[in-house]
């Protein structure tokens, strides 16, 4: 077996493609345009690739954006400050804080003086409550990407069982809500869950996000199931790499030009023979994730900028 390869680049253009449509006309009903502020804190290399390529991906749909920076050096009230100021800008529609934050701050208050309107990455407990209960609310971008991936690659989710490896506040415990939502029987793992093959070679889903490479091998995989790879882990080991790919793979030349290689949380190649559908790593999840920030960022604007209907009789 060779498992068919997932795109979620064409997915989330598909994406893209609707929120350029929804940005518009928000622009021709409401006089407005969407406007999202990244909160970067520190100089963390890929904190700051991971906000310049949000930056770059709301150019492409029409959403204004801007980058709000302060230094390693800045202190909790300081961050929370900044906050404050976007949550009381009539400008601003979203705001996003890129994590993690630097040592000595706690991403946990940060989080909660997020605007709950303006919470596009849907981590407040407000949003997550109404999550849990069904209420529209903005869904985080991860889970709603898995979700996007299946549905519009036809893939069913109701009566499946679903196994879901890790169990963070950003992935594992919402996307498990919205499984379930669909009618998914869903078992949530984790590094206390004895067994874990036993457990993950009974799922027809299988949704590995717990940040360790290659963790996830072929026998822990049903065959014929489908595999969801939230993570992408750079792997600077070159004989790592080699073990993975094997001594004459692309990805292992390609690794030594670059000086690493990105790998999810399965083992791409053992995956690939057991798996019916598998998302690569890069190209899966990833341009989703950012895909669903825009459109997230778009209900927000839509719900701030545009009056509520009035009500007759």
């Amino acid at each position: 077996m060779s498992a068919n390869l997932l795109d979620g680049k064409a997915v989330a253009r598909a994406i893209r493609g609707e929120v350029a449509l929804g940005v518009e006309a928000l622009r021709r009903r409401a006089a407005a345009t969407p406007k999202l502020v990244a909160v970067l804190v520190g100089d963390d290399p890929a904190s700051a690739v991971y906000v310049r390529n949000k930056i770059a991906a709301c150019a492409e749909v029409g959403i204004r954006s801007e980058e709000a920076r302060l230094p390693a050096s800045a202190t909790q009230q300081q961050v929370q400050s900044l906050v404050a100021r976007l949550n009381a800008d009539p400008d601003v529609d979203g705001i996003l804080v890129q994590l993690p934050l630097p040592s000595g701050l706690d991403r946990i208050p940060v989080l909660l003086s997020i605007d709950p309107l303006k919470d596009v990455d849907g981590l407040h407990p407000t949003n997550a409550g109404r999550t849990m209960m069904r209420v529209d609310a903005p869904a985080p971008c991860t889970p709603a990407g898995v979700i996007e991936i299946l549905d519009r690659s036809g893939l069913p989710i109701a009566g499946q069982r679903a196994v879901i490896i890790g169990r963070s506040e950003i992935v594992g415990r919402p996307l498990s809500i919205l499984l379930l939502h669909r009618d998914a029987t869903v078992t949530v793992c984790h590094s206390k869950t004895p067994d874990l093959a036993s457990v993950t070679r009974q799922a027809d889903i299988l949704i590995a996000a717990m940040g360790r490479p290659a963790f996830v091998r072929g026998e822990q995989i049903r065959p014929g199931a489908v595999v969801i790879d939230v993570g992408i882990n750079r792997v600077d080991d070159l004989e790592r790499v080699a073990e993975i790919f094997g001594p004459g793979s692309p990805r292992l030349q390609a690794a030594r030009e670059r000086g690493y290689a990105l790998i999810g949380d399965v083992h791409p190649v053992e995956a690939a023979q057991r798996a019916a559908y598998l998302t690569p790593v890069p190209g899966g999840i990833g341009p989703l994730t950012i895909a669903c920030l825009l459109r997230n960022t778009l209900r927000a604007a839509e719900k701030r900028r545009t009056p509520a209907p009035l009500r007759t009789g």
